[in-house]
């Protein structure tokens, strides 16, 4: 019969695992201040109560970014064939294993057993004198050292595992941004390589014409072979860069597909008449987002998750300082006949104790290396947050002057075509020489040339908006965009 103290110390034994984990050694997790300023240098940053709600709600997707359905399914086609993407969705995978693996530490581990053993002892070494075989069964479940975690260090672990596979899900969200950014401005730039060409083109058509007039008033004496000379060079040179463009489109179809994983179809190849100066092309960014929003990119997430583990990594130190407690346990049946296994039964119950007492500072070490560990997470979340606001800022300073830069080139193309116009008309009645016609027709051309090469940093500038923000801003606010 059991006695009384028996059972009060088997009841204390049972009640172990419902108090562990009761204690955590790991130090409160505080967000660190972000060391930026509050709001941004340029009129982005103008803080008010809609803004602040803005900065909480759902973060703007990229196909609500990307108005041209040939540009959305190209950037689809890149989310499905990326090798890149691919690793970072893998890596999730690995870290999700990695996090179940860590998990499975909290549960004990049951484990059946089931043996059999037989055993024949010779007559000469036995103390009959006789020859006999000995045979015993046996079948059980048990759990071998399951640690009761009275002071949390598996459940810090566990912490810190979940944390970095919460990392690892960020990071490939930094990586899908990367690369949406990444094919649509390489698609933005064959666009705009492809105007580039559809202009050269044009003026090839019209520098032809010119000389083809030029060359008939030669004929009848009214221009000179240096005038003919002076068109041929216009000609040549418009040659020179259709061919210089053609080049360039097909390397920025290269580079598309690069990014892209696969092969691009034609039709989703953007052609010479995309509008670049549409704002149809690529949705503004609205007025007015706090900076705050950078708490919400996918990297500065990323830097905390990683912080938040490593302070879960404090408190498994922590905790590897104190008494370890550890249970193995069986019970089963035994028999030395196979037909009388289950009619007797068997059982134990080890708890152990484990106690550091001299280790040579290896725990006090281990600690100290977890602390510091924790400390440099701080000053990576703190950078990753000072990189963000930085991009951001860069991104707004250009964005600051487009607008009067697109307005004044658009002036300026205009005014050479103006120009151009008046040239022709008076060479034409000979009171202007042909040196004028040459500098306008130059001069437009070149200002086209940058007029395009705007509409694209302008573009360009919406999609690195979009990713310094980490697509943090809200979708209802789209509608009042630029």
């Amino acid at each position: 019969m059991m006695t009384r103290h028996k059972a009060l110390s088997l009841l204390a034994c049972c009640a172990v695992p419902f108090f562990a984990g009761c204690a955590n050694l790991a130090p409160d997790y505080v967000q660190p201040p972000a060391p930026v300023a509050a709001q941004w240098p340029q009129e982005l940053g103008v803080k008010t109560a809609a803004t602040l709600e803005a900065a909480a709600a759902p973060a703007v997707e990229w196909s609500d970014l990307l108005a041209l359905q040939p540009l959305r399914d190209t950037v689809t086609l890149a989310l499905q064939n990326s090798r890149d993407l691919r690793l970072a969705v893998l890596a999730i995978e690995k870290a999700r294993a990695s996090y179940n693996i860590q998990d499975a530490a909290t549960w004990p581990t049951l484990n059946g057993t089931a043996s059999m053993s037989a055993a024949r002892t010779p007559g000469q070494a036995s103390a009959s004198g006789v020859s006999s075989t000995s045979r015993s069964y046996s079948v059980g479940v048990g759990t071998s050292a399951y640690e009761v975690d009275v002071f949390g260090r598996v459940r810090n672990l566990q912490e810190a595992a979940l944390q970095n596979f919460l990392s690892t899900e960020q990071t490939q969200r930094s990586v899908q941004l990367s690369l949406v950014a990444e094919v649509a401005t390489a698609w933005l730039t064959m666009a705009a390589d492809r105007s580039l060409l559809t202009l050269a083109q044009d003026t090839l058509r019209s520098q032809q014409a010119t000389f083809d007039l030029v060359a008939k008033r030669q004929q009848l004496g009214a221009d000179s072979s240096l005038t003919l000379a002076q068109a041929q060079t216009s000609v040549d040179s418009a040659r020179r860069d259709v061919a210089a463009y053609e080049s360039q489109v097909r390397q920025d179809k290269y580079a598309l597909e690069l990014l892209v994983g696969t092969a691009v179809p034609e039709r989703l190849l953007p052609t010479g008449s995309v509008d670049l100066a549409s704002s149809a092309v690529v949705l503004g960014v609205p007025s007015g987002v706090p900076s705050a929003v950078l708490q919400r990119r996918p990297d500065v997430l990323a830097a905390e998750h990683v912080l938040k583990a490593s302070n879960a990594d404090i408190g498994a130190a922590r905790a590897a300082l104190f008494p370890r407690i550890s249970l193995t346990s069986s019970v089963g049946t035994a028999s030395r006949s196979l037909s009388n296994l289950f009619q007797g039964g068997a059982w134990s119950f080890v708890p152990s104790l484990t106690i550091p007492l001299l280790d040579g500072g290896a725990s006090r070490a281990e600690l100290r290396v977890a602390e510091v560990s924790r400390d440099i997470q701080v000053a990576t979340y703190e950078k990753a947050v000072q990189t963000a606001f930085t991009e951001v800022a860069d991104a707004l300073a250009v964005r600051a002057s487009l607008a009067e830069r697109l307005a004044a080139q658009d002036s300026l193309v205009g005014a050479w075509q103006r120009s151009l116009t008046l040239s022709q008309a008076r060479y034409q009645y000979g009171s202007y020489s042909y040196l004028n016609v040459l500098d306008a027709q130059r001069s437009l051309y070149t200002a086209q040339q940058a007029r395009i090469s705007l509409q694209l940093a302008d573009l360009v500038n919406r999609m690195t908006l979009f990713k310094a923000l980490g697509g943090s801003w809200a979708a209802q606010e789209q509608s009042t965009g630029e």
